[in-house]
This record gives structure tokens, sequence and C-alpha cells, in this order.
């Protein structure tokens, strides 16, 4: 790996510290000026670093089925899971919201496997299921897994569970179908910008109260949207040269490193079961990717 190599590479690890230090941040910022209002303030920020960092988006530049589907399914991921986070009933439970969130990369394989066509390796399913299963095993704690416990969890917020696991669903559509219709094209700055619209209008019409920007709450808006914008800069800089397989594989940490990361800043203590459950989410992830990859030369030879 030469020097050039290793540049690139290592935006890609910044990339994915950041993103995982997002989502504490997030909730931090929302919990001061309030889950819509302070949604809409990260994301306006974040697309203002990305406009001055990577240029004004160009409309022309891009097709319009890539705006229209793919930025719809950004944008609503997006609003799922700022909100998700934004409206859980405690910090406890917003980092239970992580958790769910990143059921997307099990849902992004399977998903693939589903609509391919292509034979794949059984080891999926399996994997899949290791993944939910660790979902399971963090929203239940130490209360014990069961039906009835699962669901009487999801009743103390059920619009925050259903926006979670309706964004990992739409993420995972989201990176299916983007890789089919981009065409290389990368709107990420122009889909950041109607994200920040989407929440704004969102702001407008709910029953919100003004927001008030103090020093504090200021420059941790500042901190998030820069932080925000810099990761998904940062990734698309790596792309360029960085090592992918390395950077893929590190990525499918990013379920423990965001819930370590995120209880540092939200000050909240994990308890076993729940690092067990990420764990799962995690291995299952990376099983997933593992075994769909091994399966690509054969199918290619």
């Amino acid at each position: 790996m030469n020097n050039n190599t290793h540049k690139f590479t290592i935006a890609g690890m910044v990339a994915i510290l950041l993103w995982s230090s997002v989502m504490g941040l997030a909730r931090a910022v929302t919990e001061m000026l309030g889950p819509v209002g302070g949604a809409a303030s990260i994301y306006t920020v974040a697309s203002l670093f990305l406009v001055l960092v990577m240029g004004r988006p160009k409309l022309r530049n891009y097709s319009l089925r890539y705006v229209l589907i793919g930025g719809s399914l950004f944008v609503a991921y997006e609003i799922c899971l700022a909100l998700a986070l934004a409206m859980a009933n405690s910090r406890q439970q917003a980092i239970e919201m992580l958790v769910i969130n990143y059921l997307w990369p099990a849902l992004t394989v399977l998903l693939a496997v589903l609509t391919s066509g292509k034979k794949t390796n059984w080891l999926v399913y399996p994997s899949i299921a290791l993944a939910f299963f660790g979902v399971a095993w963090s929203i239940t704690g130490d209360q014990g897994l069961t039906v009835a416990q699962i669901a009487a969890n999801v009743a103390t917020n059920p619009t925050t569970y259903a926006m979670a696991f309706i964004g990992a669903f739409l993420w995972a559509i989201y990176c299916n179908l983007t890789k089919r219709i981009a065409n290389g094209q990368n709107a990420i700055t122009l889909f950041f910008i109607m994200t920040a619209v989407a929440l704004w209008i969102k702001y407008a019409i709910s029953d919100e109260t003004g927001m008030t920007l103090t020093l504090e709450s200021g420059g941790l808006l500042l901190v998030s949207g820069i932080a925000m914008g810099s990761g998904y800069a940062l990734w698309n800089y790596a792309i360029i040269g960085g090592n992918m397989v390395f950077l893929a594989t590190m990525s499918y940490f990013t379920p423990v490193l965001s819930t370590v990361i995120s209880s540092f800043i939200l000050g909240l203590v994990l308890t076993h079961s729940f690092i067990q459950g990420v764990v799962m989410v995690t291995v299952g992830s990376l099983m997933c990717w593992w075994v769909t990859r091994e399966k690509a030369p054969r199918v290619t030879k």
C-alpha cells in the first residue's frame, strides 16, 4: 500500500469515526433546539459545509430519475433517523434507535440477494437472523427476551421504533437502487439540501415553539453539522483511492463505535446485554457482507 492509498484510507477511517459520533451529538442538539427544529438546523449546517467543500450541486449534471428516486429515499431515511433519535423518550431509548438503524447493512444484503436471482451462500440467512436477534436482545435489556417484553418496550414510543425500522429498510433500498440508477453520479450535497428543506417545511407546519440559540447550543450545532458533512465529504474522498476492502470491513464495526461514542457523549452507561446485542448486530452484518463477498468470484469466473 503506497502513501497515496494510506492518505485516502485514513480519510475513510476518519469518516467512519465522524459518523459514529454524529448520532450522539445530534441527540444533544435536538434536546436543546427541539426534535424537528434541531434536526433541520443540523442538516442546514451540514449542507452549507458540503457546498463550501464540494461546491454547489449542478442540477444539469444529474439525471431526473436519480434525483427523484434516490433523493426521495435519502430524504425519507434521514428524516426517519433524525426524528427517531430526537423524539425518543430518553437518551437510552435514542441509543436503541441507533442499534435498530444499523440493521441496514444486513437488510441491504438481504434485498440484494432477493432481487439478484442468483444463488447465494445459505449462511446469509442465519447472519441476517443474528442481526435481528441482536436488536431484540438490545431492546429488552436485562428484562428478559420475550415477545411480550419487546412489545411492551415498543409500546412506550411506537412512533420512534417504527421510524427507526422503516429508516433501516429505506437505506437498504437506497443502497441497492442507487447503484443501478446513479451511473457514477454523486448528488450527496443536493440530497442534504433537500433533507434540510423538507425538515424546515415540517418545522413550519408543526407546533414546535421557536428555537433559542445559546452559545452552548450554537457551538454544539456547528460541531454536529460540520461532523456530519465532513463524514460524507471524507468518505467521498476516500473512495477515490483508498483500500475499499479494508474500509468496507471497518464500516461494519460502526454500530459498536457509534453506540460507545454516543453513550460517552450522552453520559450513559451501557448494560452488558445491550453491548452483547450491538455485537450480535455487528457480527451478523459483517457475516452477511463476508459470505456474499466470497460468492462474487465464483459467479464471475
